[in-house]
């Protein structure tokens, strides 16, 4: 296994946790996962660990701006290549592009500059001096995101996490799809996950299984809170559901109740009033 150091960026937050973690890749010459915020204090911390060395190559996991938004001034100081999925917008769903034309963002600060200089696919394998990296596409957080295995090590992004589950928030995020990227990476037994913000997940596969539970209890939550309410939006069933979540964090429960029932509408068990999504009501089916 090739060193690997982690810097962790100044941006602590009810959404960042401790901060954005930066990965450094190798030892002779360097690959760097993330490079985070932008932020002077983070970028000299990236530099005074890469000590000078060759940068192969900047990954990053999603256009998030606590993930991409130094990349534009590291990659300029080191002319390193900028390797990504792609743009922030890249890899949504058809129902994800109508839900963004009918002006529903989804509101966690997605990097809408952000260009990578080469697009990854699912699959491929990243060689470089001193460690090979394989590409997993997990839309889910984002339709762009993307895990990088390194041996039986994965830097899971903001895919998983274990201080927190991610936030699904549409048209970004896509529910669907992130249960099936959870069940995607369940296929191969990994020994620990390196996640975008927050410690090291020493057990990879009871926190794969623990969000899976999580998400389906929460999906059966709706499917009973609709039931007792009748019609109701995302934001009276978050209400009526996330009953201890502070007012600051109410928003983006509801965005992952929408999550929720956008997937529910695609699987028939819910049925949308006319209108745009984010404000209609859904009734049970």
């Amino acid at each position: 296994m090739p060193p690997i150091q982690t810097l962790r960026a100044p941006n602590t937050g009810p959404f960042t946790g401790t901060g954005t973690n930066t990965y450094l890749l190798g030892q002779s010459r360097l690959v760097i996962v993330d490079p985070g915020p932008d932020l002077p204090q983070h970028l000299q911390a990236i530099l005074t660990a890469v000590a000078g060395r060759p940068l192969e190559a900047i990954i990053v996991t999603h256009a998030h701006l606590d993930h991409s938004a130094l990349v534009p001034r590291l990659a300029r100081l080191t002319k390193a290549p900028v390797l990504a999925y792609g743009a922030a917008t890249s890899g949504f769903s058809p129902l994800m592009q109508t839900l963004a034309t009918e002006g529903l963002t989804g509101g966690e600060g997605s990097d809408l500059t952000f260009a990578p200089d080469q697009t990854l696919t699912d699959g491929q394998t990243l060689t470089f001096t001193d460690l090979s990296l394989r590409v997993i596409h997990t839309p889910g957080h984002m339709a762009s995101h993307i895990s990088l295995a390194l041996e039986d090590t994965l830097l899971s992004g903001d895919h998983v996490m274990g201080w927190s589950t991610s936030i699904v928030s549409p048209p970004e995020g896509d529910m669907g799809a992130y249960m099936a990227s959870l069940a995607k990476l369940q296929g191969r037994t990994w020994q620990r996950f390196l996640p975008g913000h927050g410690d090291p997940v020493e057990a990879p596969m009871t926190r794969l299984s623990d969000l899976i539970t999580h998400r389906q209890t929460r999906e059966a939550q709706i499917r009973t809170a609709l039931a007792t309410l009748g019609p109701a939006t995302a934001e009276t069933l978050a209400r009526h559901i996330y009953t201890t979540t502070p007012p600051a964090l109410l928003s983006a429960a509801t965005r992952n109740v929408l999550a929720h029932l956008i997937d529910l509408q695609a699987r028939a068990r819910v049925q949308p009033e006319p209108g745009p999504l984010a404000r209609t009501r859904f009734h049970p089916l």
